[in-house]
This record gives structure tokens, C-alpha cells and sequence, in this order.
């Protein structure tokens, strides 16, 4: 790897990282030695790339710190055109089309000797032939997540038997050929997991939940986490109802 190249990834996994990672952890990932790892942050840090910390202790990357855009390796371009080809095949119709686009901005902007990594990918990702149709409006869902706006739901469970569910939803997932919507139910009291295309009908209320989103999706974590824990596990994946 070239210095030039190292310094950039070196930048690149301390932003990634919640804590601080030691000159070892480093070395480990980009396959060099410590003492490279040392003199390199020393020149990152005489160049004013806000890095702080020692030896022994570990460094972190001040937030707030901007590199020009779209300084992508080879690798990074070919996991951003994998999953934008996994989201054009499963996604709504919106988000494929996003994602369409997304690799055509990645196209134009990346350097010429780049170019071939995002038009000739060595990497596929087969289209999904058994996509289940669903009435949702999933572009609407996603702006009613990020606003914390609540939904109310008439749905129907894999018993064919129908409720009627206010929800404060904070997550959609992506199957191979379903999504999921995760959110807080009323009814319950607790977070529940729904089948978008089970999904009869929709009403998108204007009412905010309290709290954020993020907040809730960080709950749901823990809670499933703390379920795995009880369980002694992994456990199977949560089934929706």
C-alpha cells in the first residue's frame, strides 16, 4: 500500500471507530507494523488532522473533521455498487431508483482509473424473483420514521386474523423477498415487528411519539440483546406477527 494511501485509511478506520484504537489494532487491519503506524499518525498529526492521543493509550479522530468527497478506494466502490445493486432488486421503488442513481453519481465523480471498478464490478448481487406485493407507501413510511411520526396499522397475522395497531416506527427491515417494520406498539406495550406486505391498510397520523427514533432503535437493540443474553444464545431471529 502506499503511504499516501495508508495515511488516507489510517484516517478512515480511526472515523469509524467509537473509542480509541491502539497502534496495534491499526497495524493489524492495514497489515503493517507499529512502528509505521506511530510515524504515520505523527505525520497526519503535524499535517493538523485533529488526532488525539499516545502510545499505549490509543488515538481517536475529532468529529467535525472533513476530507474532500468521494476519496474512495477500489473496495469502498465495490461494497457502495454491491449493496445499491441489492437495493435496486429488493427495495421500493423510490429507493431503487435512488440506488440506480447512486451508482451513476459514483460513475461520473470517481477518477478514470476508477471508472471500470463501478461499470464492470467484479461483484453481483442476483435479483430477487419472489418479491411479495404490498400496498404501503414505503417512501412515505421512511419520512413518517425520520419525522417520529406515529402510524396506525390494519393488519393481518400469519393466523389471517386482523388488529388494528398504532405504532411509533423507527425501522424498516430488508429480507431477500419481505420488509419488516419495526416499531413500538400501543396495544402491547412493547416493540413489535410487522410484515409490510401483510400490511391492509394504512392511516399516517400526524401525532409525534415522544422521544427520538433513534432512541427507540437503540431500546429495541438492547432489549433484544438482553434476550439473547437470558437465553443463553443467539437464539432464532425475531419472527414477525
Amino acid at each position: 500500500m502506499r503511504r499516501a494511501d495508508r495515511l488516507f485509511q489510517i484516517i478512515q478506520v480511526l472515523r469509524r471507530s467509537s473509542k480509541p484504537l491502539t497502534a496495534d489494532a491499526i497495524a493489524a487491519e492495514l497489515e503493517t507494523s507499529k512502528r509505521t503506524i506511530y510515524r504515520d499518525i505523527a505525520t497526519l498529526m503535524g499535517q493538523r488532522v485533529p488526532i488525539r492521543g499516545e502510545a499505549g493509550l490509543g488515538y481517536v479522530l475529532d468529529g467535525g473533521f472533513d476530507m474532500p468527497p468521494l476519496m474512495l478506494t477500489s473496495d469502498e466502490i465495490e461494497a457502495a455498487v454491491l449493496g445499491a445493486q441489492w437495493v435496486a432488486g429488493r427495495a421500493d421503488p423510490a429507493l431503487a431508483r435512488a440506488a440506480r442513481d447512486l451508482v451513476a453519481k459514483i460513475a461520473a465523480t470517481v477518477p478514470e482509473r476508477l471508472r471500470p471498478v463501478v461499470l464492470e464490478p467484479a461483484v453481483a448481487s442476483p435479483p430477487s424473483w419472489k418479491v411479495k406485493p404490498e400496498t404501503l407507501d414505503m417512501p412515505r413510511v421512511r419520512a413518517w420514521i425520520h419525522s417520529g411520526r406515529k402510524l396506525t396499522l390494519q393488519y393481518r397475522d400469519e393466523q389471517e386474523r386482523e388488529t388494528r395497531r398504532t405504532i411509533w416506527p423507527f425501522l424498516i427491515g430488508y429480507l431477500d423477498t419481505t420488509r419488516l417494520l419495526v416499531g413500538w406498539c400501543e396495544m402491547r406495550e412493547d416493540f413489535r415487528t410487522f410484515r409490510t406486505d401483510r400490511v391492509i391498510d394504512a392511516e399516517f397520523l400526524e401525532d409525534r411519539y415522544p422521544g427520538r427514533p433513534a432512541v427507540l432503535r437503540a431500546r429495541w437493540l438492547a432489549a433484544k440483546e438482553a434476550g439473547r443474553r437470558a437465553a443463553g444464545c443467539e437464539g432464532p431471529p425475531e419472527r414477525p406477527q
